[in-house]
């Protein structure tokens, strides 16, 4: 409570020091007196309501310390207290970067596209589509490693969607080392629902994890593994670049491992979709948009109102009623 009514709450407690030592100077002042050649002189003098009430600017000089105390201890009134409350699910998004993924068998506009770009840009919209669910970006190629953490901050989850190319990973395909690494980014989460959405266009060829081990372990924690095949079968053009700079193609063709991926899935009670072009990759997205949502309380921001300026005019005030009185009612000759 004091925490919210104050900024330095702690100030507070030199108060009762303050006064004590206030009333102590002032036993001590009492101490001082005139000698008189006879009592019945000092009786005629009678009981003034000067004397009566001379204790006044020393109640006076204590209220003004006092106060100064309270704006030290930054007085302050809550404005604002927002709790964002929306509905949202934990996602998980796992791309493949291997070297196959540069494969340029999709078309958007009469221009070959490549399964890499093609996928970043339909996360890209299906990202800015899910407003209110928490997202994190993994990659997988020899290795999985994670991109961006589970956040409600989309723009910082989108910056990092740009960066991810082809390369940076060694080539080949750790299917079951993007699921595992995607399950450590879920552990802690208390969403109802959590689930991943894995997309490749290959064979586990790579990593200590088996994709049926990790699937086994996210269906022990409750997470849907919902997987992507990407890519044509058969012969596709694969860019090369030869050493002047120019671009051609040369004939591929990669394995794909359907049977593994629609195993995943099931266990994990999920769904297998078989992306061929840009509409059937966008399916998975609309029956995620169907799954249960949880809430997402986020504490906002707290807005105070200072208010030490108050209790500043009030001293400013005191302190000139003090320097009034003290030459003027209650003016003491040495």
């Amino acid at each position: 409570m004091f925490t919210e009514t104050f900024k330095t709450p702690l100030v507070l407690i030199l108060i009762p020091v303050l006064l004590a030592l206030l009333w102590y100077a002032n036993r001590l002042q009492e101490g001082a007196y005139f000698r008189f050649p006879s009592l019945s002189m000092v009786r005629r003098l009678g009981n003034t309501w000067r004397s009566q009430w001379s204790f006044l600017p020393w109640i006076i000089r204590a209220l003004v310390l006092v106060l100064l105390l309270i704006a030290l201890a930054g007085p302050r009134k809550l404005l604002a207290s927002p709790k964002l409350t929306s509905e949202g699910i934990d996602i998980v998004l796992v791309l493949d970067v291997s070297g196959s993924m540069s494969a340029e068998d999709y078309v958007v506009n009469n221009h070959r596209i490549s399964r890499l770009d093609i996928t970043k840009t339909t996360v890209e919209n299906f990202i800015k589509q899910r407003t209110n669910d928490r997202m994190a970006l993994v990659v997988f190629g020899s290795q999985a490693y994670t991109v961006c953490p589970l956040t409600t901050d989309h723009d910082w989850l989108l910056e990092n969607l740009h960066q991810v190319r082809i390369g940076v990973i060694e080539d080949a395909t750790a299917i079951g080392s993007g699921i595992a690494t995607s399950l450590l980014r879920l552990k802690n989460s208390k969403a109802k629902t959590k689930i991943i959405v894995l997309l490749t266009d290959g064979v586990n060829n790579s990593g200590k994890i088996q994709p049926l081990d990790a699937a086994q372990l996210a269906k022990s924690m409750g997470i849907k593994v919902y997987t992507i095949a990407a890519g044509t079968t058969g012969i596709v053009p694969f860019p090369v670049t030869d050493e002047f700079g120019n671009k051609h193609y040369e004939e591929a063709q990669f394995d794909l491992d359907e049977d593994t991926l629609k195993k995943i899935a099931s266990m994990t009670g999920a769904e297998y979709f078989r992306a061929a072009d840009t509409e059937s990759l966008r399916n998975i997205y609309t029956v995620i948009d169907k799954l249960e949502k949880t809430k997402i309380v986020e504490q906002g921001f707290k807005q105070y109102e200072p208010l030490f300026w108050y209790y500043l005019d009030a001293v400013f005030v005191l302190l000139a009623l003090e320097i009034i009185l003290t030459n003027s009612l209650f003016l003491k000759i040495p």
